[in-house]
């Protein structure tokens, strides 16, 4: 689904020249979960956003199902190609939960009651029950909120699934139901889930482990032994 052939990004400002990322090359494909490890700063999340089409890389290509990013409309790509779940969930907060996760099928013209029915469809899929449909954000907890944001990025209707942290803010209870929902998703419906985590709870859930350091990026042999994330 997705490849990195060489991928080098460089941040240039008046003062200095930082090499994020160094000669990155590795394959993610559908049906798996990765995680993404390393110290703050090593390029992890440089090289999601560079998955994610907020940028371009330096040198290199990202490649999404053979064809480049570079070669695509980056608003095209992300719209139709990616969905992105954050560490701060970023849900509206003056929308209700089943208003958060039809959001993206309204940017898409699907008609209301079809996008209103496939809302709440997408929310029993993560597990939540009928009464959080007309909640708003304040009004549930991490957990469930992390949840809705799920569903939101499954209303994208794209099987590549990049996730910044998810379980950050959430408690062990909590992040385990995430990171549960996120393999179930990778397993039985084929998603490529893309996770760039300090969390090492997640490790096991994880088919690849890929460890950045220093803009470099190796794949560990065992995630099971692991001691630490950093």
């Amino acid at each position: 689904m997705l490849e990195l052939k060489n991928v080098t990004y460089t941040y240039e400002s008046k003062y200095q020249k930082v090499q994020a990322l160094r000669g990155i090359d590795c394959t993610f494909e559908g049906g798996r979960v990765y995680a993404v490890i390393g110290k703050s700063g090593s390029g992890k999340t440089t090289m999601l956003s560079l998955i994610a089409g907020l940028d371009l890389p330096t040198g290199g290509e990202v490649l999404f199902e053979g064809k480049p990013t570079a070669s695509m409309r980056l608003d095209d790509y992300r719209r139709q190609h990616v969905a992105m779940i954050y560490q701060s969930f970023r849900l509206f907060p003056l929308m209700t939960a089943m208003e958060n996760v039809m959001y993206p099928m309204e940017m898409r013209k699907v008609p209301a009651a079809k996008a209103r029915e496939r809302a709440a469809a997408l929310i029993a899929r993560v597990g939540l029950p009928e009464n959080v449909l007309h909640r708003y954000p304040s009004m549930l907890s991490g957990g469930e909120q992390q949840r809705v944001a799920i569903a939101r990025a499954l209303a994208m209707d794209t099987k590549l699934l990049l996730a910044d942290e998810p379980t950050g803010n959430l408690d062990t209870a909590s992040s385990e139901t995430v990171v549960r929902i996120l393999r179930d998703l990778a397993h039985e419906e084929g998603y490529c889930v893309i996770i760039v985590t300090h969390d090492p709870a997640i490790l096991t859930y994880a088919d690849a482990v890929y460890r950045m350091t220093d803009g470099t990026l190796t794949k560990e042999e065992s995630a099971a032994a692991l001691p630490s994330v950093v």
